[in-house]
């Protein structure tokens, strides 16, 4: 029986994947670089550890290019691609059904706790979280598995009786690693990556019933809704 659902952040509870997709790829764009999505999604649900995209064209491409200047072009392009995102479908419907339901919530996104927090308070569901673990809390990120383990343990709960609910490869061999069931809900960037880790994929909770995935039986070694 599932008892509790962590869910991932960025790209899973709001789309801000392709925004910051899209505002680098435009600013890529006025320097004659194409940044295409497989370069790009290196990084994406993980750190900026293998590819850096705010110092790429600078550290690799050796263009002259003023640092600081390209960070706030890009940033504030994506504050305005984000003005026309909403939480995404199902995710409200998923919260209030959790809670009436009993399960204990919890999030783990390698997103720093000041970003994350921020974006929970303006859509106004940041109480629906007993547990919130960011890059903050651990000394690696997704795809390795401290993130989930550390709310796990938190929420007092065992990987088999917990749905882990994602939108990128890294972060569903994150919660394969931890030991975790775990649905995917690709958002329009990650929806063409691959996804090698064990998983029960969806367009969006909105067609998921909720009731189906705290109920059925998960196959014991594959994560995989049976």
């Amino acid at each position: 029986m599932i008892r509790g659902m962590i869910f991932d952040f960025d790209g899973t509870i709001i789309d801000t994947e392709t925004a910051w997709y899209t505002a680098f790829r435009e600013a890529y764009q006025e320097h004659g670089v194409v940044l295409t999505l497989e370069q790009y999604s290196t990084c994406i649900g993980t750190s900026l550890n293998s590819f850096n995209p705010y110092e790429y064209l600078m550290t690799d491409l050796n263009l002259p290019i003023d640092k600081d200047e390209f960070r706030t072009l890009v940033q504030a392009r994506h504050a305005e691609l984000m003005e026309l995102e909403q939480i995404r479908p199902g995710i409200q419907h998923y919260l209030d059904s959790a809670k009436e339901a009993g399960l204990r919530l919890g999030l783990a996104t390698s997103s720093s706790t000041a970003w994350v927090e921020k974006h929970l308070d303006h859509l106004g569901i940041k109480h629906y979280f007993e547990c919130i673990r960011t890059a903050d809390h651990v000394a690696n990120v997704k795809p390795d598995p401290e993130l989930y383990e550390q709310a796990l343990a938190c929420l007092e709960l065992t990987p088999s009786e917990t749905v882990a609910i994602e939108d990128s490869p890294n972060g569903s061999r994150a919660a394969a690693a931890a030991g975790m069931h775990c649905v995917v809900i690709p958002n329009e960037i990650t929806n063409f990556l691959v996804f090698d880790a064990p998983h029960y994929k969806t367009d969006s909770l909105s067609s998921l019933d909720f009731e189906h995935v705290i109920s059925r039986v998960f196959a014991n070694s594959s994560n995989i809704l049976a």
